[in-house]
């Protein structure tokens, strides 16, 4: 049986989250509320049960980019975490959920994307088989003990760079303040803009995460000049997800803001009782040498990808790249 989001009693998903190997934020109730409120997002989700047990579920949304359109080729379904599975879910019920995914987004995305944050390599015949193509995804985990034991998993320049930030008085905290926001948000789109050069939400969406159960802003000030910092989500004893960082390197990289503001993040998951620290990825080479600094574990757990209409898809990579060398 399969019932969308809206109609799963929040008992019985607290329950499924709460005894799943592949839970994470991104699959809980908090993280579907937050979506529901930002008006730039549509959110959609469904549950199987088998039997009188809710066994698996997915949540996620459905976003578009730029003018009407960029719109029309940048419409994807995005999953963010994977699905959220029982650790005795039947073949039959993923198969049933994937099956609800492309039949109900098909007619509105161009394709659907599954951004894993577990490992679900024991599933991954039962999504080639539905069409979801598998795609290598590096990311950083790192365990988060003691904060002696961690530090000393830091190379060596990371620790330097911490003590010589601590002795210049450079602090990172945690803020809801709007203007502390604005700042952090100039800075970050701007990283985007020239750096990333991918989507950034709207401002919105940080005026909205600070209030979030389970999300936190940390900011760098310098003199109380903000200079950086990190947006992290988390799900209660298991995990801290790095969601976004930046720092001003252009004037202040002397100061190391992207390395306190993650070395706040990593704090905050150890002071606080957590498993681990996720840095959520760890592709581009810069990115990933920078994470592999701080003592984490290398691991890969893909993305699954099901496209729904190829030429359109094909169309849309060299549309909104062309969009990306004008810029």
């Amino acid at each position: 049986m399969i019932k969308q989001v809206i109609e799963i009693k929040r008992e019985e998903w607290q329950i499924l989250l709460a005894h799943s190997s592949t839970a994470s934020y991104f699959q809980s109730p908090e993280c579907y509320d937050f979506y529901c409120s930002l008006s730039f997002l549509e959110p959609f989700g469904w549950g199987v049960w088998e039997g009188k047990e809710l066994k698996a579920l997915v949540i996620g949304y459905i976003i578009a980019n730029g003018g009407k359109l960029k719109q029309f080729f940048s419409r994807r379904a995005i999953i963010h975490g994977g699905m959220l599975l029982a650790n005795n879910v039947s073949e039959d019920a993923i198969s049933e959920l994937l099956g609800e995914l492309k039949h109900s987004l098909s007619k509105q995305v161009i394709y659907i994307e599954i951004r894993n944050a577990n490992s679900y390599i024991n599933h991954k015949a039962i999504f080639a088989k539905h069409g979801f193509e598998y795609n290598a995804h590096h990311n950083y985990i790192v365990k988060t003990d003691t904060i002696e034991q961690v530090i000393s998993r830091y190379s060596e320049s990371k620790v330097r760079q911490l003590r010589n930030i601590q002795e210049r008085g450079v602090v990172c905290v945690q803020t809801t303040c709007k203007n502390d926001i604005d700042r952090f948000y100039q800075i970050l789109e701007d990283l985007y803009r020239k750096k990333i050069k991918k989507p950034l939400y709207p401002k919105e969406f940080f005026d909205k995460f600070v209030h979030q159960s389970g999300c936190y802003l940390f900011v760098v000030k310098n003199d109380e000049k903000i200079i950086g910092g990190i947006a992290c989500s988390s799900l209660t004893d298991k995990a801290v997800y790095e969601w976004f960082i930046c720092g001003d390197t252009k004037n202040f990289n002397h100061l190391y803001p992207s390395v306190l503001a993650t070395h706040t993040g990593i704090e905050y998951a150890v002071k606080n009782g957590f498993e681990y620290f996720d840095f959520m990825g760890a592709e581009r080479y810069g990115v990933r040498e920078f994470k592999s600094k701080f003592g984490g574990e290398l691991v890969e757990h893909g993305r699954f990808k099901y496209i729904v209409n190829p030429l359109l898809y094909a169309i849309g990579r060299i549309y909104i790249k062309l969009l990306t060398q004008e810029k």
